[in-house]
């Protein structure tokens, strides 16, 4: 299972639940769900604080999950790095925020930026029993489209499921824009759907241009070699509490999130060793394990058999997204 949400953020996601009908939980779920998938905008889907309880105990846990496993994977790739600073645009109700400090506990200052006054005071309501870093962080409304951005310069910058509301023709000035407040690292996560990977793809494409090192998930900065009708996604498996569950009006006891993402860091960082990538949920059979990776030479399959016992028992546990040696 991936990453649960941290006790202090959990414990405030229940409190929301005090005197709230669950029927119109539900509800208030669905719809925000359904206005979200038909590319709909916090600014429609989020109206008022009930809606706002409602995207967080249906999808924070996801979105939470997601910038968590790629946080953590530009933590493993990046040891020398010790944020000091966050920036989180577009940080809804500081999910991604919350996983930063996971990954980073030593980040003094943080900034969270967003367009919606709902979504601030609620990342500001369920900061209170959180980090001193979340519960003096500078809440900022702002738009990220705006011309003049003004955005502090903070050694991680990191936006999460928030391309996805930005019309194409803006995304490379915001992605430029939040180079340009990076001093240090930069993560984008957005949806594991062909349309977020591509906007991670032209994300990356323009941060190449500008000089960046690409950390992760790639294990080389050249063209990616997967091609229509598939696109470069990961999953995250979490649990669902009960009242996640009656919040999505599900029933399963857990959820995978697909998502894409991105760490691209200044060149004067230094990175671990490149690694090839688990492209996929690995085949088990009764020869052996057979899984794909993308490596600096593209993508490749591998296998490894069971009769290579020390070879098979490395292997046995890999995950969708795990790195490995390139050797």
């Amino acid at each position: 299972m991936g990453p649960d949400l941290p006790a202090a953020l959990r414990a405030a996601a229940d409190q929301l639940l005090d005197g709230v009908s669950r029927r119109d939980l539900a509800e208030r779920s669905a719809r925000v769900s359904t206005t979200y998938r038909g590319g709909g905008t916090s600014a429609v889907a989020i109206g008022d604080t009930a809606d706002a309880t409602a995207y967080v105990l249906s999808r924070l846990p996801a979105t939470y999950a997601a910038a968590a496993a790629a946080l953590d994977e530009a933590q493993r790739r990046l040891p020398g790095f010790s944020p000091d600073s966050l920036l989180d645009a577009g940080a809804g109700p500081g999910g991604a925020s919350w996983a930063a400090l996971e990954a980073w506990p030593g980040l003094a200052r943080a900034v969270l930026l967003d367009s919606s006054r709902t979504f601030l005071d609620m990342a500001a309501a369920l900061a209170q029993g959180g980090p001193d870093t979340l519960r003096a962080a500078e809440l900022r409304r702002g738009d990220l489209t705006a011309a003049e951005t003004g955005w502090p310069v903070s050694d991680l910058v990191i936006t999460s499921y928030a391309l996805a509301e930005i019309a194409s023709t803006r995304q490379a000035q915001v992605v430029q824009a939040l180079w340009d407040a990076c001093s240090g690292v930069l993560v984008l996560v957005e949806p594991g759907t062909p349309a977020g990977a591509e906007r991670i793809l032209a994300a990356r494409a323009l941060l190449l241009a500008g000089g960046a090192t690409i950390v992760a998930p790639c294990p080389h900065g050249g063209d990616c070699p997967m091609t229509s009708p598939r696109w470069c996604h990961f999953a995250q498996r979490l649990a669902r509490s009960r009242d996640h569950r009656l919040a999505k009006g599900a029933e399963v006891p857990f959820e995978d999130e697909k998502f894409a993402y991105l760490v691209a860091a200044r060149p004067h960082l230094t990175a671990a060793p490149a690694q090839a990538r688990v492209m996929g949920p690995p085949r088990v059979g009764k020869p052996g394990l057979d899984y794909e990776v993308c490596a600096a030479g593209g993508l490749e399959r591998r296998f490894a058999a069971k009769r290579d016992k020390a070879a098979y028992a490395g292997l046995r546990h890999l995950r969708w997204g795990e790195g490995l040696p390139l050797d």
